[in-house]
């Protein structure tokens, strides 16, 4: 028997750390979510950092599903964009790498007058 004790190969370990919005997103959520508030639309959010992604939920109310839910998602960043916003039942309502075209699905049509 050889005095050498056997090489242990490991397989490389996911991030620890949560995925987080950096402060430049959270500044893009938190102005369209300040709008929205401000218009009676939105009352409440959310936010989860978990290893794979991070949410922010929006509510009407703090004691109903969000209304949205804005994912960021790195793992997907080359599979059609770490960023995108689900509406209730699971739909993908846009899908991107550039949160700001991505949050744009959730600004409202402007109302114009005719004079």
């Amino acid at each position: 028997m050889s005095s050498e004790s056997p090489e242990i190969l490991r397989f490389p370990q996911k991030s620890q750390r949560p995925v987080v919005f950096d402060r430049r997103e959270l500044g893009l959520i938190m102005s369209l979510y300040g709008r929205n508030v401000a218009d009676g639309e939105w009352r409440d959010y959310a936010m989860d950092f978990g290893r794979e992604a991070a949410r922010f939920d929006i509510h009407r109310r703090a004691s109903e599903q969000p209304l949205y839910s804005i994912i960021k998602n790195p793992e997907l960043a080359a599979k059609g964009g770490q960023f995108c916003v689900i509406a209730p039942g699971g739909l993908i309502m846009r899908r991107g790498n550039d949160l700001a075209q991505v949050l744009r699905v959730l600004e409202k049509k402007q109302k114009y007058e005719v004079v």
